[in-house]
């Protein structure tokens, strides 16, 4: 039985090229989860400590590495969708540790203690997001996905067009997505809750997946969508908190 998604990782016809007798589980997902989380948390770790004892120029290196790295891995992930994911899925995890560990220390080093408000607000956020699922407050209606994908891809241009304007000398920028006033809070507090959206979609992913009994394979990628969600809110969290603390100071 197939199960189909809107998640921009996990999408419509996902489960085409999938193959596999096992099923998936709720303590084999669970696992999965902390395998990938536990990789990412394990390198950023490791680049801040070689960052704050070798060299705070790894710190650039691994942010900048992470970033391009882990999103030609992903793309490759969600273009190609392998058979075995995951080899690749270990190395976005590890990609992606080396960019939240240079990004963490180079916003704590502008704001002291805003890593630990991020990852708390970043927790508290998941759990809330998790509990209004759970208790269906809000449910993963095909409407609900359709809104959450097109908002999704909405941002992933913003975000490229941005970016590809950024390397355009004397080009001009995209209005208050990166601007401290009030309106550019509120353009990433939209953000944030596009991203916090989406873990609706992950936890969907992973529930139906279950019951519908589809490949054990499932649970690698509902884990890989999951960290996907969960890094995004974490970087946006950042970005909102820094804006935040500038016009305090």
């Amino acid at each position: 039985m197939a199960y189909t998604s809107s998640n921009p990782v996990l999408s419509n016809n996902f489960w085409n090229n999938i193959e596999g007798y096992e099923s998936m589980s709720y303590e084999g997902a669970m696992q999965k989860i902390g395998i990938l989380f536990g990789t990412t948390l394990l390198i950023a770790a490791i680049v801040v400590y070689a960052a704050l004892t070798i060299d705070i120029g790894i710190a650039f290196m691994a942010w900048m590495g992470g970033m391009l790295g882990g999103f030609i891995t992903a793309m490759i992930l969600i273009f190609m969708r392998p058979k075995n994911p995951v080899p690749l899925m270990m190395t976005y995890a590890i990609f992606e540790g080396a960019f939240v560990g240079g990004i963490s220390l180079y916003f704590e080093s502008m704001y002291s203690g805003i890593v630990f408000q991020a990852g708390l607000g970043t927790l508290c956020l998941v759990g809330g997001m998790y509990g209004l699922y759970a208790t269906r407050i809000i449910k993963a209606t095909p409407m609900f996905q359709r809104i959450v994908i097109s908002l999704t891809l909405g941002v992933f241009l913003l975000y490229i067009s941005s970016f590809i304007l950024s390397l355009i000398p004397g080009s001009l920028q995209i209005p208050f997505l990166h601007s401290n006033g009030p309106i550019g809070i509120l353009v990433t507090v939209f953000i944030l809750g596009v991203a916090s959206a989406n873990l609706i979609l992950d936890f969907n992913f992973i529930e139906s997946g279950i019951k519908q009994q589809t490949p054990k394979v499932g649970e690698w990628w509902g884990a890989f969508g999951l960290l996907v969600t969960v890094i995004w809110i974490y970087w946006e969290m950042l970005r909102l908190l820094s804006k935040v603390r500038s016009n305090m100071n």
